[in-house]
């Protein structure tokens, strides 16, 4: 479900994001394809909020600290970053790539947290990002642990449209790819959805919930490295599903 409006604003904070300056209605309008008319309500009502302000007459608008100060508060309370946190920055620091902590939602999976990798050449993804769960690693983590009847519905009602050359689009190569990393414990895409990308994943029960921890790095940096780093995030796993 779409909530339009709701839709818009986040838009807005986002256009903010990426154009780093004051933007007139005109320019916001544009910038998150509305009616000017419909971005006058939203502005007027984040003004009358506190969250934007105008820097002088027809100067344009900006964003208080407001969200910045809620979402601070937001972030450390964040229920699962006490938990997680300490052992993800540990693995980043141990092994130089960017680690990413990822859950389902529906037929994509979310990034929850990313912590960027040490290197100058890293993979950079958001958090918020989705992913297919056919072509990334964190995807078929989050796949290959559903209940066989759950993942079978799933699959049922999915398409697995080509990403790169290396998608994996067919639905037998995809399971015998995922029993395989059943087999052995961890997943594994191999430039299924950024061509020079690399990743490795394994799946963790918390608290009754499954997520997926993964390391991602150009492909000629992580394969000579690929076992070193699946042993890693095994042993993360199990530190992390003996506290919950």
């Amino acid at each position: 479900m779409n909530v339009k409006t709701a839709g818009r604003t986040l838009d807005l904070f986002e256009a903010f994001a990426r154009e780093g300056r004051p933007m007139s209605l005109s320019q916001l309008a544009r910038a998150i394809g509305a009616p000017v008319s419909s971005c006058f309500g939203i502005v007027r009502t984040l003004e009358a909020r506190g969250y934007l302000y105008e820097v002088k007459a027809r100067a344009g608008f900006y964003p208080t600290k407001l969200l910045f100060e809620h979402a601070r508060a937001i972030a450390s309370r964040d229920p699962l970053a006490e938990r997680f946190l300490p052992l993800l920055e540990k693995l980043r620091d141990q092994t130089g790539e960017t680690v990413l902590l990822s859950k389902r939602l529906d037929r994509q999976a979310v990034y929850l947290t990313v912590l960027d990798g040490l290197h100058s050449i890293r993979y950079s993804p958001r958090v918020g990002e989705f992913r297919p769960l056919h072509a990334s690693a964190s995807g078929k983590a989050l796949l290959g642990s559903l209940a066989p009847a759950l993942r079978n519905e799933l699959l049922n009602g999915m398409k697995l449209p080509r990403v790169t050359s290396r998608t994996i689009t067919s639905r037998a190569a995809l399971e015998a790819d995922l029993e395989q990393a059943q087999a052995r414990g961890w997943y594994v895409t191999h430039g299924e959805t950024v061509a020079d990308l690399m990743a490795v994943a394994v799946p963790v029960s918390v608290s009754g919930e499954t997520y997926s921890v993964a390391l991602a790095g150009p492909v000629q940096r992580m394969e000579g490295a690929l076992k070193r780093h699946a042993k890693q995030l095994t042993a993360l796993r199990s530190l992390l599903e003996q506290q919950a």
